[in-house]
């Protein structure tokens, strides 16, 4: 069986950068950071009282406000960024076959504001009037809704559901998406993540981990990954989606091509169920499945946008990874960790990552790594590699490559290069 080639016909984005995909690439351009004190609730009791929130996201214009009171906020976040997508897409939906049609949807934890609420409601009311709730509270709730929203507002017949795999989720929905084309099983696919859990279980739950940097005083400076100063990652919520299309179909109605999906790795680190393997063992296995699957060499890659989240283990890790599938290359090869300007935005990571891969190879400039303030101390940690710290670089990107690891060893990647 022929397998079919996939691109990327369609972006969206609503980030703590901005409410658009221009928005965000011009302010990663610049170096621009998306933390400041946390205002979706009272955070002044917990330890870590900032994160990366979308600013003044009203979605009542774009869904309306009758759809929008139905939707969490993560719901919102994903409609708001797959409209844009489709839009961007620019697919005549009066003559598509909606039935080759499909949505995959990645999200890491789902609709915890409305959790929060309604339980909160309860607890408050109960001893008085009963168990009461909202009729839209498990749809508000359940993760897969995202993508039957998305469904139900175009009418795309074709595979629709969600996947859950921590921080890879949304990675793994467009791996998923990816699959489904080239097999023949869809002609489109709108995939992504979205994710908004910026609440008080969801800070105080990663807080009680100790994963979460304090640095209240100085929230844009406090995502630091490679620098051995940093504390903890940065939370952060939005949306990241694409539109992926058999490349045939896309050609045929001339449609504009970001970038080609060339590969895509999926690997396990069976190691822990929050940390990453100490010597980056399945970050090893999971660059070397997307490089065979893409039938390229690591000399292939020019720009890896690293899972990099400012966590001691993990960032050691995922750069002694990088090493040893990449050798000599990685002082040729650029590495960024965006989440230093976009923070941590869990499930929804991968799919905004991917966006701004894409839009490397389109533009052939590589976002930079922010707040680098000294190296790390270990050993294994090669600063010969180029970080590309500081500020955007100017490059010929034929092909970049997306990591993105979740709690309980979840790890996924994908490829994107120029289209031939």
């Amino acid at each position: 069986m022929e397998l079919k080639r996939v691109v990327v016909t369609g972006l969206g984005a609503v980030t703590p950068l901005g409410g658009t995909v221009e928005q965000t690439w011009q302010a990663l351009l610049a170096g621009k950071s998306g933390a400041a004190p946390i205002t979706l609730f009272d955070a002044s009791q917990f330890k870590a009282q900032f994160a990366c929130e979308v600013k003044d996201f009203n979605p009542d214009d774009i869904i309306g406000r009758k759809e929008a009171r139905k939707m969490d906020r993560y719901e919102q976040l994903a409609m708001v960024a797959a409209i844009q997508a489709v839009e961007d897409s620019r697919l005549d939906l009066d003559t598509v076959d909606k039935n080759r049609i499909g949505v995959v949807i990645g999200v890491g934890i789902g609709g915890l504001t409305t959790f929060e609420q309604e339980m909160t409601t309860w607890a408050k009311t109960h001893e008085q009037l009963g168990p009461k709730f909202s009729p839209f509270f498990i749809p508000k709730v359940v993760p897969d809704l995202a993508a039957g929203y998305i469904s139900i507002r175009y009418g795309f017949h074709g595979p629709n559901y969600t996947t859950a795999s921590a921080c890879a989720s949304s990675t793994n929905a467009i791996i998923d998406a990816f699959n489904l084309i080239r097999l023949g099983k869809a002609n489109v696919m709108v995939t992504g993540g979205a994710e908004a859990a910026i609440t008080v279980p969801g800070v105080g739950g990663f807080t009680a981990m100790h994963a979460l940097s304090t640095r209240n005083d100085d929230p844009e400076h406090a995502s630091r990954p490679f620098s051995a100063s940093r504390d903890g990652f940065v939370m952060a919520e939005g949306a990241g989606m694409l539109v992926l299309e058999e490349y045939e179909h896309a050609k045929q109605r001339g449609a504009h091509i970001y970038a080609e999906i060339a590969g895509v790795g999926l690997s396990a680190d069976a190691h822990h169920i929050t940390a990453s393997h100490p010597e980056g063992l399945g970050a090893v296995l999971v660059m070397q499945d997307a490089l065979q699957d893409a039938g390229m060499q690591p000399t292939d890659i020019d720009y890896i946008n690293v899972h990099g989240t400012s966590t001691t283990v993990g960032d050691i890790s995922e750069a002694k990874a990088i090493g040893k599938v990449f050798g000599p290359h990685a002082y040729d090869l650029n590495i960024s960790s965006t989440k230093s300007m976009t923070g941590h935005l869990l499930g929804a990571a991968g799919g905004v990552e991917a966006l701004i891969c894409c839009l490397a190879v389109a533009h052939d400039i590589v976002p930079p790594t922010i707040n680098h303030v000294e190296g790390d101390e270990d050993p294994d940690i090669d600063y010969r590699m180029n970080f590309t710290f500081g500020k955007a670089q100017q490059r010929t990107v034929r092909a970049a490559l997306s990591n993105t690891f979740g709690f309980g060893g979840h790890n996924a990647c994908c490829i994107v290069k120029k289209p031939d």
